[in-house]
């Protein structure tokens, strides 16, 4: 799969966080990777200042990451979500 950088391919990754347990949030904060992981809360924070590659990729590394259960996505999110794991990152 062909990571896309733009804003509909952040609302596809934005809505696989909808569905599952953790809470994506946009914060400014000057984190060294540019993203925040609370796992005992399930909270993802990114930097709201970053540019839209920067959220997409950070969004993939959180992705990677964390343990999302797909048994709680829709079908559509389920297939999107299995071909992200399966992509490598090229940064």
């Amino acid at each position: 799969m062909t990571i896309k950088y733009t804003k509909s391919f952040l609302n596809r990754l934005e809505d696989i966080f909808a569905e599952s347990d953790y809470i994506l949030r946009y914060e400014k904060g000057n984190f060294q990777s540019g993203y925040c992981i609370l796992n005992d809360n399930k909270i993802a924070i990114v930097n709201k200042y970053f540019p839209l590659d920067g959220k997409i990729n950070a969004l993939l590394e959180i992705l990677k990451s964390i343990d999302i259960q797909s048994n709680k996505l829709s079908d559509k999110n389920k297939a999107f979500f299995q071909e992200l794991m399966q992509t490598s990152l090229e940064i």
